[in-house]
């Protein structure tokens, strides 16, 4: 279940990899032929479709269901990335394909972020929702794996004019098969209760229980004292969403927010600039450039699925603020190492991962965070609203950082911005210090109470809630 559900971040990470490699091909006569600010403008694009598509399917998530949801928003990005590997030419008719199908394959990536977030809470024992959380989000970097050496063998061995577009068809390859498991999913049970449908829940629940005792595990009963009433609610949108969230909640809202920004802020900075980094100010070959991703996302995977499991047992708060200052006090050390010429391409790299190692688990627990921390109506759509204001912070770092190294002359400049990068980090980590949430082992009901519930209340049949 958690890998059929956690595919929306393996996709993303090849999707965002393979635009990023193939930048160069397409501006060849023998592929597309259009300009690097067109192809840049791909990944402008289908962020901008993340944005949108978050938003817009996180409300039909809180809507019809976080099921339903997982068969639309996987479609809707094969469909999109599919046709985007049979655009013809350069013309004004052309480049409007491209664009649109960039934008609707970012749609159904920003939509499968609010739903399956919200799924993988709703359906995860509180005792394992951390770790769970962190390590299939940082299943990003399994994709930008796969995105790398897909990417590098077929414009090695392929005719330009073909590899890209073979490298465009890996993620619906993978999702095609990925749409077929889903289908079996069990619909989120909190979701069918808060929208009156208490005997499909009790159905529900009681497939889970069947599937536990199968695989020889015992989920105890529901305690007395902590059952709950909770009535069907009404369909909440997102200006009522604004209320909730700064008026009952406006220091989480405060939370949530710095750790979406700093994280994403960073991560764009970097990742949209290493290769430039690579060849500006170590004459790196454009060629291999792409190879040192390889590492960088090693280390990028490693830090979720070696950290994950610390965030449930020593806590979010100590580990939330202790990845997130350590990552930015190992990019300021990297930051005057850089400044004094002190690295090589390969030390920069192995910096790179260190600092990561420690940024991508921090950076997964941001997305955790603002998916337990808000009441079940509206967690859907709390997490599309902070992934596109994350998006539209994180889409100045490139912007800033390419304008930061220039043409390479002087790395006074950048030495700035990597400064910035491990202020803003340490930032977040201090917010997370001081008014963080410890959420680890308890129930979704007992981190944020719902609109809808009363206690003591009516007991419903089932095992102990996630």
């Amino acid at each position: 279940m958690v890998i059929a559900l956690g595919i929306a971040w393996i996709l993303d990470g090849l999707e965002i990899t393979v635009a990023s490699a193939v930048v160069a091909t397409l501006t060849k006569e023998e592929t597309l032929g259009i300009t690097t600010f067109q192809a840049g403008l791909m990944a402008t694009v289908y962020l901008a479709g993340e944005v949108v598509g978050a938003l817009f399917f996180g409300s039909l998530a809180d809507r019809l269901g976080r099921k339903k949801l997982f068969i639309i928003t996987l479609a809707v990005y094969l469909i999109g990335s599919g046709l985007t590997a049979f655009t013809l030419g350069n013309g004004v008719g052309s480049l409007v394909f491209l664009y649109a199908t960039r934008f609707i394959a970012g749609m159904g990536i920003g939509g499968e972020y609010a739903a399956i977030n919200s799924a993988i809470d709703e359906l995860i024992p509180a005792r394992f929702r951390g770790r769970v959380d962190i390590m299939v989000m940082g299943t990003y970097w399994a994709g930008a794996l796969i995105g790398t050496l897909g990417t590098y063998v077929f414009l090695n061995q392929l005719d330009p004019g073909i590899a890209w577009r073979v490298a465009f068809l890996l993620g619906p390859v993978l999702g095609l098969v990925i749409i077929l498991v889903r289908r079996n999913l069990p619909e989120s049970p909190r979701w069918q209760v808060m929208h009156g449908h208490e005997a499909e829940a009790e159905q529900t629940i009681a497939y889970i229980e069947h599937e536990a005792e199968t695989g020889g595990r015992h989920l105890p009963p529901v305690p007395d004292e902590k059952a709950v009433e909770i009535s069907p609610t009404e369909q909440i949108g997102y200006f009522a969403l604004a209320r909730v969230l700064f008026k009952e909640y406006p220091q989480r809202a405060i939370y949530g927010a710095t750790l979406m920004i700093t994280q994403s802020f960073l991560y764009n900075s970097i990742f949209f600039t290493y290769t430039i980094v690579l060849t500006t100010f170590y004459d790196v070959d454009e060629k291999k450039a792409p190879l040192f991703l390889i590492a960088f996302a090693v280390g990028n995977l490693a830090g979720p699925f070696l950290l994950g499991h610390l965030f449930d047992t020593v806590g979010r708060k100590k580990m939330i603020s202790g990845t997130y200052i350590l990552a930015g006090a190992l990019l300021a050390v990297t930051a005057f190492l850089f400044q004094a010429d002190a690295l090589t391409a390969t030390t920069q790299t192995i910096a790179w991962c260190a600092i990561f190692f420690f940024a991508s688990a921090g950076a997964s627990s941001a997305y955790l965070t603002v998916s337990e921390i808000f009441p079940q109506e509206v967690r859907a759509k709390a997490i599309a609203v902070f992934f596109a204001i994350a998006q539209c912070f994180g889409a100045l770092g490139p912007l800033i950082y390419g304008w930061l190294i220039g043409d390479g002359s002087d790395r006074g400049p950048l030495f700035g911005g990597y400064l910035l990068g491990a202020g803003v980090m340490i930032v977040g980590g201090l917010v997370a210090a001081l008014i963080g949430v410890s959420a680890e082992g308890k129930s979704l009901e007992d981190v944020a109470t719902p609109l809808s519930m009363r206690r003591p209340g009516t007991r419903a049949e089932g095992a102990a809630r996630p």
